[in-house]
C-alpha cells in the first residue's frame, strides 16, 4: 500500500510545486509549468481529484472544447489550450500517474 508522505516526497523531487489551497482544505494541489492537480490521502495512498488541468489563478482551468476549439475553462475564465499547454499537460499527467503509482 503506497505511503501519501513517500509519494508527496517523490512528487516533489520530481521538480513538482506542492501546495495548499483554501479552497480545497482536504487536498493538496502539484502544479508545473502551469499544469495542475488536486490530490486527496486515502488509505490506498494519495489518489486524484478529478482531472489535470491548467491552473488558473487559484483555479484549475479544466480542458473543454468550445467553439470548436480547446479551452482551459475555469468558470467564465477561458484560456486557449495551445499546443505547447496540450503537450505540457499531457507530461504532466504521465509524469503524475508514474510517480503516484512508484514506477518513476
Amino acid at each position: 500500500m503506497p505511503d501519501s508522505a513517500e509519494q508527496l516526497q517523490r512528487i516533489y523531487l520530481a521538480g513538482f510545486e506542492i501546495q495548499q489551497f483554501e479552497r480545497f482544505p482536504g487536498a493538496v494541489g502539484v502544479v508545473r509549468e502551469g499544469a495542475i492537480a488536486m490530490l486527496q490521502a486515502t488509505p490506498n495512498g494519495l489518489q486524484l481529484i478529478g482531472t489535470p488541468g491548467w491552473r488558473m489563478g487559484e483555479a484549475l482551468g479544466v480542458l473543454v472544447e468550445k467553439d470548436g476549439r480547446k479551452v482551459f475553462q475555469a468558470k467564465t475564465e477561458i484560456v486557449d489550450a495551445t499546443p505547447d499547454k496540450l503537450d505540457v499537460l499531457e507530461r504532466f499527467k504521465t509524469d503524475l500517474h508514474k510517480l503516484l503509482s512508484g514506477r518513476a
